[in-house]
């Protein structure tokens, strides 16, 4: 586990990050998302170490993270670094050979990863001539070649089609279920609620929410309910009659709806099973529950 505890960092008089405290847990994706300027890349160049802590620490399994165990951790850069005029294959070997392996182990990492990634056949084309999709393809092989204790991406599925996505986000799973933390920031907040098990949202160099992915739904998650009723007739119109409750959106039989509390919820749950409407004693219900927020409106909660 990668924890951060109490990171400040300032440029000059500008602080940019400012008490940060989170956990990249073994054998989880944690996605790290903020907008522009949030100080999501200056977090991770200090894990690297690329950038010192002005206060606070950063450790590896409880104990102060080295400048060996950094050289073991796989990153992927925002910004592509790797020369665009050299043949994939060969300077990932070369990358490889620079943490240490052997030329044949580098050239099979290299082979299996370029297979896994979708680029097989391309491992003597130059980068260049690659598309942009598979330029970010290459960049991802580069932090992985090595066999990392520990994955730090910024931004690892830019420019990636769905296809691309599913293709990169099944070999990072694989590191992942091997007991390794990956970090990852994204941009793309569907993809993060898709990919990852746990979120951190930072703005303003402060870390405003941290948690799994459900813990994080559950706690944002308001008074907003919804009930959807089957039958020819069904009409939940009944429910803006009930008291504590205002309806919010009522499509025949479907109804979201705010409850003063969750007793009034169960209220108007109660009524529907027990087929009290007599305009539509043959409905049913189908589905009832509270609405969870999507990463996106959590997002926009934590950041006002």
């Amino acid at each position: 586990m990668i924890e951060l505890n109490s990171i400040t960092r300032s440029f000059g008089d500008r602080k940019v990050l400012e008490d940060v405290s989170f956990s990249v847990a073994g054998g989880r994706m944690t996605g790290f998302v903020g907008g522009n300027g949030a100080g999501k890349t200056t977090t991770m160049r200090i894990i690297l170490g690329v950038l010192a802590a002005n206060s606070g620490s950063v450790t590896l399994h409880g104990a102060p993270i080295t400048a060996a165990d950094r050289a073991r951790f796989g990153y992927m850069p925002e910004e592509r670094g790797l020369y665009p005029k050299m043949k994939v294959a060969e300077q990932l070997v070369y990358l490889g050979r620079l943490h240490g392996l052997s030329t044949s182990d580098a050239r099979n990492e290299v082979d299996g990863l370029l297979e896994r990634l979708g680029l097989g056949e391309r491992g003597n084309d130059t980068l260049e001539s690659l598309s942009l999709g598979n330029q970010q393809r290459a960049q991802i092989a580069a932090a992985l070649v090595h066999r990392p204790s520990a994955l730090v991406l910024d931004e690892p599925f830019s420019g990636l089609d769905p296809m691309a996505v599913d293709v990169v986000l099944g070999v990072l799973r694989d590191y992942a279920a091997q007991g390794v933390p990956v970090l990852f920031s994204s941009h793309q907040l569907d993809i993060v609620e898709r990919l990852c098990d746990d979120v951190v949202v930072i703005g303003a160099g402060r870390i405003l929410a941290a948690g799994s992915r459900e813990e994080l739904r559950a706690r944002h998650s308001g008074r907003e309910f919804e009930l959807e009723l089957t039958g020819a007739q069904a009409d939940a119109g009944w429910v803006r009659d009930q008291a504590g409750v205002r309806v919010t959106h009522l499509d025949g039989g479907y109804v979201r709806f705010e409850a003063e509390t969750e007793a009034e919820a169960q209220r108007v749950l109660a009524r529907a099973v027990s087929g009290v409407d007599e305009t539509a004693n043959d409905s049913k219900v189908q589905r009832f529950g509270k609405i969870t927020p999507s990463l996106a409106q959590i997002f926009k909660e934590v950041v006002q």
